[in-house]
């Protein structure tokens, strides 16, 4: 068989399934949250530390997915879609919660400095993103994950681009350091 083929194949069937569940149907629905459910937890897990919290904020996304199914026109990909569901369902239940602090101050750049040898595990990465206060953490995520603009997320947060590109810095900033302090720790030196 063709591999071309397989590839319209399972687009084609993405499409119908998209259609069916924006006519409510509850098979397709539940295809589709199969399929996406686990990288969009771990989307939603990114902002919320805690994980009861992290499948709360989920799930209020995928309803907002399926109530808003309709308008998704096909241009780009469906994954893509949900994600920025979720992101800014994330960052709406943060608001809500109101532990969400930017502070404004700038710094001065001063160039990336590199760590060198850090072997780090992605549980422990995910761990140091976590420490980060919630306004750094959620910069950082949309900037180094996400892929937004500082103009971009400067808009979603209600922030100004040079808050924002601060708030990066200083998630840098600390990033590092906490790298540097955990690579230490594991090689025994002090």
């Amino acid at each position: 068989m063709n591999p071309l083929l397989k590839v319209i194949q399972l687009h084609q069937n993405e499409k119908q399934l998209i259609k069916r569940a924006g006519e409510n149907s509850r098979e397709a629905q539940r295809l589709i949250y199969e399929r996406f459910s686990p990288k969009m937890l771990s989307v939603c897990r990114y902002y919320i530390n805690d994980i009861q919290e992290a499948e709360e904020v989920m799930l209020n996304g995928f309803f907002k997915v399926f109530t808003n199914i309709k308008s998704f026109r096909h241009k780009g990909s469906f994954e893509g879609w949900i994600r920025r569901i979720m992101i800014r369902e994330s960052i709406s239940f943060l608001r809500g919660k109101k532990q969400v602090c930017f502070n404004s101050e700038i710094t001065e750049q001063i160039p990336d400095q590199t760590t060198d040898d850090v072997e780090i595990d992605l549980e422990a990465i995910q761990e140091l993103i976590d420490e980060l206060p919630e306004g750094y953490r959620m910069v950082f995520l949309l900037y180094a994950i996400e892929g937004y603009k500082h103009r971009e997320i400067a808009e979603m947060l209600s922030i100004s681009e040079n808050t924002s590109k601060s708030q990066l810095f200083k998630a840098r900033k600390i990033l590092q350091k906490n790298f540097k302090n955990l690579n230490k720790k594991r090689h025994g030196t002090p």
